[in-house]
């Protein structure tokens, strides 16, 4: 009787918690969307940003945004995945593993201005990048890193076995095993960790300040010349994202609509953040029950 009554005020506290967060979500959505939503129009996400005149928009934030998204993606996933099999399937038991363990965790619990500001001396002083959409790539693959190599190392924890002696007893060689048998079986895991990283990297700010910079230069969207000086494709033009765009207008003010780009901008990026973690669990199921339906009809 005793255990009983313990169990149902743990379960009545643990409940209580879940419902406070997800009424403080909630109460945060809502005042942003609210705030927010009149403030967006097709010509606030169309038009260029405006420096001393009302009537600006985030076309160029946007697309920085989502421009060093891709490329931090292209950068960090090959190396994420390599360390990710190699942490799960290859890895023993020794010092120098362990010690790549405790670096990764380390890494990822940097403080992201730390991580900006060493990347501002290495990449855009000392290697003379300059304050560009490389930098900033290169920066946040400093924070995509370890999310994505745990992701994709767990993805591969939670396959069975029994896929692995399976591959092996068919004459299989290892690598094989794992490219032709693994892999496809946690590419669920893998996909949903990836969209999961895509919304942590579009979110960042600190990093990219020191970095890709805080300005936006015009741009000719027109130009597909990946080398040209105001090209749209250019890797090395500095970039200022929607996160920075956000943080600029509230601490400079020049604007006299400061506030509704602010919060324009900030539902936009609440926008994108949400879809992306839809849309890795929307995927990551879909993707699931279609291998266990090919599974089973196997």
């Amino acid at each position: 009787m005793k255990q009983q009554k313990v169990n149902q005020r743990a379960t009545f506290l643990i409940t209580a918690v879940v419902l406070l967060v997800v009424v403080l979500l909630i109460g945060i959505l809502s005042y942003l969307l609210i705030a927010g939503l009149p403030h967006v129009s097709w010509h606030f996400l169309t038009s260029s940003a405006a420096s001393f005149t009302a009537g600006g928009g985030i076309r160029d934030q946007l697309f920085n945004s989502f421009y060093l998204l891709v490329l931090t993606i292209l950068i960090s996933l090959p190396i994420a995945l390599g360390a990710g099999i190699y942490l799960n399937e290859y890895a023993k038991d020794s010092f120098f593993n362990q010690l790549l363990r405790t670096t990764i965790e380390v890494l990822s619990s940097l403080p992201s201005v730390v991580v900006g500001l060493f990347c501002y001396l290495f990449f855009v002083i000392q290697l003379q990048i300059g304050f560009s959409i490389l930098a900033g790539s290169l920066a946040l693959t400093f924070f995509n890193l370890p999310l994505l190599t745990r992701s994709i190392e767990e993805a591969l924890h939670t396959v069975p076995n029994l896929q692995r002696e399976a591959g092996l007893a068919l004459g299989l060689s290892n690598w094989k095993t794992i490219t032709n048998v693994l892999l496809p079986v946690a590419l669920p895991g893998i996909l949903t960790g990836v969209i999961l990283s895509c919304g942590r990297i579009f979110g960042e700010a600190a990093a990219l300040i020191f970095t890709a910079g805080q300005s936006a230069i015009n741009v000719d969207y027109s130009n597909w010349n990946p080398f040209a000086a105001t090209s749209f494709l250019n890797p090395l033009r500095p970039a200022e994202t929607l996160a920075v765009h956000i943080w600029k207008v509230n601490t400079e003010a020049t604007t006299p609509d400061a506030v509704s780009i602010s919060y324009g901008s900030s539902v936009i990026l609440i926008l994108v953040l949400l879809l992306f973690n839809f849309c890795a669990r929307f995927l990551g199921q879909r993707l699931y029950q279609k291998l266990t339906a090919t599974t089973k009809k196997r």
